[in-house]
């Protein structure tokens, strides 16, 4: 056996893990073993702009794979429609559905906790079949693992009358210990992780809703989660990091959409030094053009803030920051081809009118970028609340570890935004600490600036420039997350004429209704060109309009999510399923959630399916099996590594 010394320093190494022959022949058949088991289900979802009822909702139900599971175990006859219902809402919300059953019926009888606990062992049974048992075991609530685990591989219609006999004694005895309640949210929430294998964010988990901290949490949940950095969340992101013009960016969308809970109660940070900054500075303006935008919810309701004309001034404040600090950048940055933003530069003094895009607008100026001593030690103390969040740098951890700008996933291309081109629909080129760069090597360049942003010395200039280019990253004219000209604000706030606020979409957005452009991109970063797709979000899809594009090639799963977009999308939604044998797409509608879970209603969803494998995709077929095949390969070599004695056991 013939092996270099590098091969061999590396079986020696593995052979630190597996001591034994047959310790490596046991690994090599259970991965084998593996390989065939059906892939996982995968759910792809993006844009969820801080709705964290309607996103967990979505969670709970897995796009209604949970409801499908039930309907796979039993029969109309065994279970009707309306126990359908209630089982599938018990499921969803088990710890809250209990409660409303007590409260409409009184303590619950016997009966009905041993036919809910089997009917829930079944479904159970169902949703893990696909895994191993090792698997399942790793995901089981620690309270209730030897329970769960001897009910999943001891079936009740077994035909052995002691098996049957075992299952129900352990479900009898569960109820009379007083632990059914536990049991049964306990396995329920066991069944909404079985039934998401996968679980793909194709960015902005931030902004407008109220719930993005909530939403965060959510994720660290589940053991397998990948994140598509929206423009949103790199901006939190930087933020975070404590990036001045990205936290002003921060605070004036929050205040903008009367969004405090993200700030104030879900990440703690201290917003006071900024609003005694405006009451003493903008005392007498009433800052009319920065009143909060209320939701279509608080319009109707007429619930208005009491102290709206506190959070004008409020808003006003921190916008004024902003423009200065971007100015700063720009001026900083002359790379980043933003000098069109440099909106001071073209004030006439005489006229008080500002050229934007060749054009020229009435304005009254304001202040120059520089920062007043004032507005420097509001920023200071804004850095260091970011900085000094927990909850936030513990969020802002999860992203890094487990996001990135885009992903191959299964020949699939994932990616929030687009991939900038010119008007010729070429790839287009930007310069980046002075090299250039286009495509799959932008994105690459642009993933390793934010690691060197988070990881490099605080005061270093490596580290201020990474973190400007993360501010370039939310609004950049040619940034890969932005995917526009300009994001008008400065325009939206000033300029009375609306031709000045349109926000011109990058050339990518045209070409990629081309089936070819679409071939072009998947080849360009390695994913599969026959067979893949594009996954992408970021624009909204309008009501009446496909989210299917190129022939196919590309889907766009932004449903517009938060409320506000409800109107414009026609629903609250999509998520995009990919399980072992089809490719579907589920468009979701609003939901009352106090009001369906007492009537067991279920969130609306429009299915569509959008691709049917020729056969059942296996774990072999996907990215995972490509892993555990090579890691089988290397087994089989140090297995004849030591029936050849070129390495000894360790045992």
């Amino acid at each position: 056996m013939n092996l270099t010394e590098e091969r061999l320093q590396y079986l020696e190494l593995l052979s630190q893990k597996f001591p034994s022959p047959a310790q490596v022949s046991t690994e090599i058949i259970n991965l084998n073993a593996i390989l065939g088991l059906p892939k996982g289900s995968e759910h792809f979802i993006s844009d969820i702009h801080g709705e964290y009822r309607l996103f967990l909702h979505i969670l709970k139900n897995a796009s209604g794979s949970v409801r499908r599971k039930i309907f796979q175990c039993f029969t109309e006859e065994e279970m009707p429609p309306a126990e359908v219902d209630a089982l599938a809402t018990l499921i969803y919300y088990p710890e809250e559905k209990l409660a409303l059953l007590k409260e409409e019926n009184g303590p619950l009888s016997t009966e009905w906790y041993t036919a809910t606990l089997l009917h829930l062992v079944q479904v159970c049974r169902k949703a893990t079949s696909k895994y191993t048992r090792s698997k399942v075991r790793k995901a089981m609530p620690r309270d209730f693992a030897y329970i769960i685990d001897e009910l999943l591989n001891y079936s009740e219609a077994d035909e052995d009358d002691n098996r049957t006999t075992y299952v129900h004694n352990i479900v009898r005895n569960i109820i009379e210990v007083g632990s059914a309640d536990a049991f049964i949210i306990a396995i329920s929430e066991l069944i909404q992780h079985a039934v998401i294998d996968k679980l793909h964010i194709v960015g902005d988990i931030f902004d407008r809703g109220n719930g993005a901290h909530k939403v965060m949490d959510a994720l660290t949940q589940y053991n397998n989660v990948d994140i598509q950095w929206g423009n949103h969340d790199i901006l939190w992101m930087a933020a975070a990091l404590g990036q001045w013009a990205s936290i002003a960016n921060v605070l004036r969308n929050c205040i903008r959409y009367n969004n405090f809970d993200s700030l104030e109660d879900g990440y703690g940070i201290n917003l006071r030094p900024l609003t005694q900054f405006a009451l003493a500075t903008y005392r007498d303006d009433p800052c009319t053009l920065f009143l909060p935008s209320h939701s279509k919810r608080e319009t109707e309701l007429k619930q208005r803030r009491e102290n709206d004309d506190l959070t004008a001034k409020v808003h006003k404040a921190i916008s004024v920051i902003q423009f200065k600090l971007e100015g700063q950048i720009l001026r900083d940055h002359p790379e980043y081809h933003m000098s069109h933003r440099l909106f001071w530069e073209t004030v006439d003094a005489k006229t008080h009118r500002v050229q934007i895009d060749n054009h020229w607008y009435d304005l009254s100026p304001d202040d120059p970028y520089r920062l007043s001593p004032a507005e420097e030690t509001v920023m200071n103390d804004l850095a260091f609340s970011f900085r000094n969040s927990i909850r936030l740098q513990r969020h802002l951890k999860y992203l890094l570890d487990n996001g990135s700008i885009y992903k191959l996933n299964n020949g699939y291309l994932l990616y929030h935004g687009c991939i900038p081109m010119n008007e010729d629909g070429s790839l287009h080129y930007s310069t980046i600490n002075g090299k250039k760069y286009a495509g799959r090597a932008m994105l690459d360049e642009y993933n390793r600036i934010v690691r060197i942003a988070s990881y490099a010395p605080r005061h270093s200039i490596q580290r201020k420039n990474a973190l400007d280019l993360m501010w370039y990253l939310w609004c950049g004219t040619h940034s890969p997350l932005s995917g526009k000209y300009k994001i008008a604000t400065f325009e939206r706030y000033f300029i009375a004429d609306d031709t000045a606020g349109k926000e011109e979409k990058d050339p990518y957005y045209k070409w990629i209704e081309q089936e070819e452009t679409a071939v072009r991109i998947l080849t360009e970063f390695g994913a599969d060109p026959v067979n893949g797709k594009i996954i992408t979000g970021h624009v909204p899809v309008k009501a009446g309009e496909s989210p299917i594009k190129a022939n196919g090639r590309v889907i766009n799963i932004d449903g517009g999510m938060n409320e506000r977009l409800n109107s414009v999308t026609g629903g609250s939604g999509y998520t995009l399923v990919s399980n072992s044998h089809q490719l579907l797409l589920a468009q979701h509608h609003p939901i009352n959630i106090s009001k369906s879970m007492r009537k067991n209603e279920d969130i609306h969803s429009e299915l569509m399916v959008v691709e049917k494998y020729p056969t059942r995709q296996l774990i072999r077929d996907i990215d995972d099996g490509k892993v555990i095949a090579r890691r089988v390969a290397d087994l089989q070599e140090l297995l004849a590594a030591y029936r050849s004695g070129v390495i000894s056991p360790k045992e």
